[in-house]
C-alpha cells in the first residue's frame, strides 16, 4: 500500500498553482452546489440504488466528499484526491490516467440549452423533458463523467481547481472533449463536475468481461400486464316474491344478447364468465324461437303464454312468456341512412378489436340497399369524418375508408357522438331511418362524467328520431355498462361480436331486426293471482325492472322491438300449500283466497307505435290450461339456457340441479337448429362443466 500512496503524493505534488482568491471563491461555490445536487445532499430524489457490492466504497466516498465540501479551504485539493482515491479502490485508477466511465443521464424540467450532435452542431433539447437520473449499473456517483457547461459559471467550472498534477493546456482539452456527445472512455478529465440542466445523455460504454455480474434480484423489474377493466351493469338476482305482500311485477322488455357473446368468449378462452357478466334474459333471448307470429292486422306482435314443469324443481312451474314480433316485407322498407362511429383509439389495435370490426362491416355491406347510405365517423385523440355519406351501391369507396382506419391514441368519445348524431341527422329524409352504430372495444371516455347526464342527452337526440346501437369487441377493457345504458337510453340495441359468425348473426341474419323497430317502450306487467300463486320470481330483467307506477306513464322509457324480435321471459311460480314455498305466511296479513279459478295471473302489455307519443294496452289472461303436456323443445331450450345462466351466477334456488341436467335438457330441446346455435351452446355448456368445481 505504501507504494500506491507514494504515487498518489507525487502526483498530488505536481498539481498547478492555485488560482486567486476570487476564483477560488467561486470554484468553491460551484463544486459544493454541484456535489449537492449529485451526491443525494439536495432534496430532489435520484431514481438509483447502490449495487450491493460497491455499497459500502460509494457509501465512504460520499461521506468524505461530503464533509470536504463544507471545508472552502481544503476543496481545492483535497476533493481530487478523495476522487482519485475512489478510482483506485474502484480498479480503474492507473498513475497518469483517470478513466472515465460512461456519464449519467441528467435533465432537467427547465429548458437545458442545447445537446451537442456528433458533427458538433447542436440541436435544441426538449422543453418537456422531466427530470431523470440514472446510471449504468456499474457506477458509482464519483463515476460521473463531465460536459461542458452552458451556463453563466462556464469560465468558473473550465478554470475549477482540482489540485491535480496536470498542465494548463489540459483543462481546454478536456473541455473540448467534454462537448462531443460521445467522448472516448479513456479521455482526459480535467474540470468539476457541472449543473444537471447542462449534463447530456450519452451511451455507456459496453463493461468488461470481468465486471459482469448477474443483477440482484431488486434490479429486475418485472413488465406490467394490461389491468382487466371490464365492467358490467348488472343487480342481484330477483328474490321470491309473496304474492299477497307483492302480487304485481313490472319490467321493460329486452331484445340484447351481448351477455351471451360474452359468456362466450370468456368459456372459449378458457375461464368462466363473471357472475356480473351474466344477464340471463339475454343469454335466453339470444336463441331464435318458433314463437306463433301476429296475424295481419293484429298488432306489430303476438304474445304467447306457456306453463312447464321446472327442470330444477318438480314442487313448481315455469311460465313462459314470449313476444313475436311481425317481419314486415323487406322490399317495403324505408331507405337506411348508417353513421358507422368507430374508435380508433390505442385499445383498438388487435385482430379482435379492430381487425375484426372491419370484417364486419364490410359482411353488413352485402345486405345494404342502392338507396341506403353509409358515413363514417372516427373518435381517438381527436374526432373526424373519415367518409361522407355515401350510396351503399358504391362498396369499393367505403371498403377503402374501411381500410385506412388504424388505432392509436387517446379515446375521446364525446365530440365523436355529437358529430355522428349531426351528421345522421342531415342525411335523413322524411320516412327514412338513421342509426348510429358504435363499434368500440369499451373503452369510451364519453366526455360525460355525470351517468344522468349521459341519459339525458342520448335520450335527447332519441326523441329526434336517431337511435343509437352499440357493438362491443375485444377483451380486457370492455365498459358493458356504459354500452347498456347508451343502447338502452337510445332505442337500440347492445350487441358483443367475438367472432365472425357473430358479426353474420347480429349484422347479416338479424339486420332488419337490429334496425328497424317495430314497437317503442314494451312494458310487462303481470298480476299474479294468490288464490293460485303463492311465490313468484323472475328469472332475469334485473336490470330492466320498472316500478309499477312506470307500466302507465308514457314518458317513461322501455325497450324496443325490432322486426321479427322474440322476447321470452320466465317465471318460476309457486302453488299455495307446496311444500317448495320459502317464506312463511304473515300473522297479521289478510289471508289469500282459498279457491281459485284457473287463472293464474294477469298480463298486460304496453308499446308505442314508432314515433307515436301515446301507448297501447294488451291484455291477456295466464291460465293454469296454458299449461304444456307434451314436451315442447322452444320450452325446453329456454328453460334449459335460463338454468345455465343460474349454475353461471351460483344461483341458490336450483338445488341439485347442475351442469349435466342442463346439457341434458338443451339437448332434448335442440330441435331442428337450422342455424346451429343450439348446438354450439351445448357445446360451450360441456367446456363450461369442465370449467366448474366439482
Amino acid at each position: 500500500m505504501s507504494d500506491e500512496f507514494d504515487r498518489l503524493k507525487d502526483a498530488l505534488k505536481s498539481a498547478p498553482p492555485s488560482p486567486d482568491a476570487a476564483r477560488r471563491a467561486a470554484n468553491v461555490a460551484a463544486a459544493r452546489k454541484n456535489f449537492d445536487d449529485l451526491q443525494e445532499s439536495a432534496p430532489q430524489p435520484r431514481p438509483i440504488s447502490d449495487r450491493p457490492f460497491r455499497a459500502g466504497l460509494i457509501k465512504g466516498v460520499r461521506t468524505m466528499l461530503t464533509k470536504i465540501s463544507t471545508n472552502a479551504a481544503l476543496i481545492g485539493s483535497t476533493s481530487v484526491a478523495a476522487l482519485v482515491f475512489g478510482f483506485y479502490l474502484s480498479g480503474n485508477f492507473t498513475p497518469g490516467t483517470i478513466k472515465t466511465p460512461a456519464p449519467a443521464v441528467i435533465t432537467s424540467s427547465a429548458s437545458i440549452g442545447n445537446v451537442a450532435e456528433p458533427d458538433g452542431s447542436t440541436a435544441p433539447a426538449s422543453p418537456q423533458a422531466e427530470t431523470r437520473v440514472e446510471h449504468d449499473n456499474a457506477q458509482s456517483p464519483a463515476d460521473l463523467a463531465l460536459t461542458a457547461p452552458t451556463t453563466a459559471d462556464e469560465e468558473s467550472f473550465a478554470d475549477l481547481d482540482v489540485g491535480a498534477d496536470a498542465a494548463p493546456a489540459a483543462a481546454s482539452t478536456a473541455t473540448a472533449q467534454a462537448t462531443q456527445s460521445a467522448p472516448s472512455p479513456r479521455s482526459q478529465v480535467l474540470g468539476g463536475v457541472v449543473a444537471q440542466s447542462n449534463l447530456v445523455e450519452m451511451a455507456p460504454p459496453p463493461p468488461a468481461i470481468s465486471r459482469l455480474v448477474a443483477p440482484a434480484p431488486s434490479d429486475i423489474i418485472a413488465q406490467p400486464q394490461p389491468d382487466n377493466t371490464e365492467s358490467f351493469a348488472n343487480a342481484e338476482q330477483n328474490p321470491v316474491k309473496v304474492t299477497v305482500e307483492e302480487p304485481v311485477s313490472t319490467f321493460s322488455a329486452d331484445v340484447d344478447t351481448a351477455s351471451w357473446a360474452i359468456a362466450r368468449s370468456s368459456i372459449m378462452n378458457g375461464s368462466l364468465p363473471s357472475p356480473d357478466s351474466v344477464r340471463i334474459e339475454e343469454m335466453v333471448n339470444y336463441f331464435p324461437y318458433d314463437y306463433p307470429a301476429p296475424d295481419a292486422g293484429e298488432g306489430p306482435f303476438r304474445a304467447d303464454i306457456a306453463v312447464i314443469p321446472t327442470p330444477w324443481n318438480p314442487d313448481t312451474q315455469l311460465v313462459r312468456i314470449a313476444l313475436q314480433g311481425e317481419m314486415p316485407a323487406i322490399s317495403g322498407r324505408p331507405p337506411l341512412n348508417l353513421v358507422f362511429l368507430i374508435d380508433t383509439s390505442g385499445s383498438m389495435q388487435s385482430d379482435d378489436k379492430l381487425g375484426l370490426l372491419r370484417q364486419s362491416l364490410k359482411l353488413m355491406l352485402t345486405e345494404l340497399r342502392p338507396e341506403d347510405q353509409v358515413a363514417i365517423v372516427a373518435y381517438a385523440g381527436s374526432a373526424g369524418q373519415v367518409l361522407a355519406p355515401t350510396p351503399a351501391a358504391d362498396r369499393g369507396t367505403i371498403i377503402a375508408a374501411l381500410d385506412r382506419l388504424q388505432a392509436g391514441g387517446g379515446t375521446a368519445g364525446q365530440a365523436g357522438l355529437q358529430q355522428a348524431y349531426a351528421l345522421a341527422t342531415s342525411m335523413t329524409g322524411d320516412g327514412e331511418v338513421a342509426r348510429v352504430l358504435l363499434a368500440t372495444d369499451g373503452d369510451f371516455n364519453v366526455g360525460i362524467s355525470d351517468p344522468e347526464a349521459l341519459k339525458t342527452y342520448i335520450a335527447t337526440q332519441r326523441d329526434t328520431g336517431v337511435y343509437l346501437s352499440v357493438l362491443g369487441f375485444g377483451r380486457g377493457n370492455l365498459d358493458d355498462a356504459t354500452m347498456q345504458a347508451l343502447a338502452q337510453n337510445g332505442n337500440g340495441q347492445a350487441a358483443y361480436i367475438d367472432t365472425l359468425s357473430e358479426a353474420q348473426k347480429a349484422l347479416v341474419d338479424q339486420l332488419t331486426g337490429a334496425l328497424f323497430t317495430i314497437a317503442s317502450d314494451v312494458k310487462l306487467q303481470v298480476e299474479w293471482n294468490p288464490a293460485e300463486v303463492a311465490e313468484y320470481r323472475l328469472i332475469g330483467y334485473e336490470t330492466r325492472a320498472l316500478a309499477r307506477e312506470d307500466f302507465n306513464n308514457d314518458r317513461v322509457d322501455a325497450g324496443e322491438l325490432g322486426a321479427g324480435h322474440a322476447v321470452t321471459a320466465l317465471y318460476e311460480i309457486t302453488a299455495p300449500g307446496s311444500s317448495a314455498l320459502r317464506n312463511n305466511p304473515l300473522r297479521y296479513a289478510t289471508a289469500a283466497p282459498v279457491e281459485g279459478n284457473g287463472e293464474l295471473g294477469f298480463l298486460r302489455l304496453r308499446y308505442k307505435a314508432p314515433g307515436a307519443d301515446s301507448s297501447q294496452l294488451i291484455e291477456t289472461p295466464i291460465l293454469q290450461s296454458d299449461g304444456i303436456l307434451t314436451p315442447n323443445p322452444d320450452a325446453q331450450f329456454a328453460a334449459a339456457i335460463a338454468g345455465f345462466g343460474q349454475l353461471l351466477r351460483d344461483d341458490k334456488y336450483l338445488g341439485d340441479w347442475d351442469i349435466e341436467d342442463a346439457i341434458a335438457l338443451a339437448t332434448a330441446g335442440r330441435g331442428e337448429d337450422e342455424f346451429g346455435y343450439r348446438g354450439e351452446a351445448i357445446r360451450m355448456m360441456r367446456l363450461a362443466g369442465s370449467l366448474m368445481p366439482h
